[in-house]
C-alpha cells in the first residue's frame, strides 16, 4: 500500500528539517542567513497547521524584531542570533539549553551529563541507514540538530521511493515519536526559560509544530 503523504510533502518534510537541523548545529555566522527575512518565513510550508502556521507568524515576527534592533544599535543581526546560539546550546561554562536528547531523558538513572542510551540509539540509526556523520563539531550523535538532519535524510529516501509502504512511513513516523518529538518541548521550555522570543525560542516552536502534524497525520490516516 502507497503511503498517506504525498512525495511532494515528504520531500518538503525533508526540506523543512534539515533547514531545522542546521540551524541547531552551527551560529548563523556559519550558515545562511535567511532565517532573518520575514519573507522566508511567510512563505513556509506550514501543512495546513493551524499551530504551525501561528508559529510561523511568530518566527516572522522574531526576524522583522531582530532586523529592527539590530539597526538601532548599528550590529549584525546575523552576529546578535549567534550569540544567542552560543549562550543557549555551546555556553561557557555550559549550554543554557543542552541539546542532547540524553540531557532530556526522564528514565530513572539515566545519564544527565555526557551520552547516554540515546547517543547509542543515534548512533545505531547513523551506521544502519548508512550515513557518516561529518562532526566538525564533535557533537554526541543525539544532538537535536543531528536527530533531525537524520529525519530530513528519511523523508527525503521515502520522497524519492516511488514504491514506498505505510510500513515504511509509519517506520519514519515511530523515529519522529520515539526521540525528536519525545524531547522537543523539554528543550524549547529551557530555549524560552533563558532567551524568550528570541530567535531559537520561535524556531523550535514551529520545528514542534511540524514533527507533531507529522506524528498526527501518519497515525490519523492508519
Amino acid at each position: 500500500m502507497a503511503c498517506r503523504i504525498e512525495r511532494e510533502t515528504w520531500q518538503t518534510l525533508s526540506q523543512a528539517y534539515a533547514f531545522f537541523g542546521n540551524s541547531l548545529l552551527k551560529p548563523m555566522t556559519q550558515t545562511a542567513t535567511v532565517g532573518l527575512d520575514p519573507a522566508f518565513w511567510e512563505e513556509s510550508p506550514t501543512f495546513e497547521s493551524p499551530e504551525a502556521s501561528r508559529a510561523a507568524a511568530a518566527c516572522a515576527d522574531c526576524a522583522r524584531r531582530m532586523l529592527s534592533n539590530a539597526s538601532d544599535a548599528g550590529e549584525d543581526p546575523a552576529v546578535r542570533c549567534s550569540v544567542e546560539f552560543t549562550r543557549l546550546f555551546v555556553g561557557p561554562p555550559r549550554p543554557a539549553a543542552a541539546p542532547w536528547e540524553t540531557m532530556h531523558r526522564q528514565s530513572a538513572g539515566e545519564s544527565r551529563a555526557g551520552f547516554g542510551a540515546a547517543t547509542f540509539e543515534m548512533r545505531a540509526l547513523l551506521r544502519d541507514a548508512g550515513l557518516v556523520l561529518s562532526n566538525e563539531n564533535h557533537q554526541y550523535e543525539d544532538h537535536l540538530g543531528i536527530e533531525l538532519l537524520y529525519l530530513s535524510e528519511l523523508c527525503r529516501r521515502l520522497a524519492e521511493n516511488a514504491e514506498a509502504s505505510h510500513e515504511d512511513e509509519e517506520a519514519v513516523c515511530s523515529f519522529v515519536e520515539g526521540h525528536p518529538l519525545a524531547w522537543v518541548e523539554s528543550l524549547h521550555e529551557g530555549v524560552r526559560a533563558a532567551a524568550p522570543d528570541g530567535y531559537f525560542d520561535c524556531l523550535l516552536a514551529l520545528c514542534r509544530a511540524v514533527l507533531a502534524w507529522h506524528a498526527e497525520t501518519v497515525r490519523s490516516r492508519s
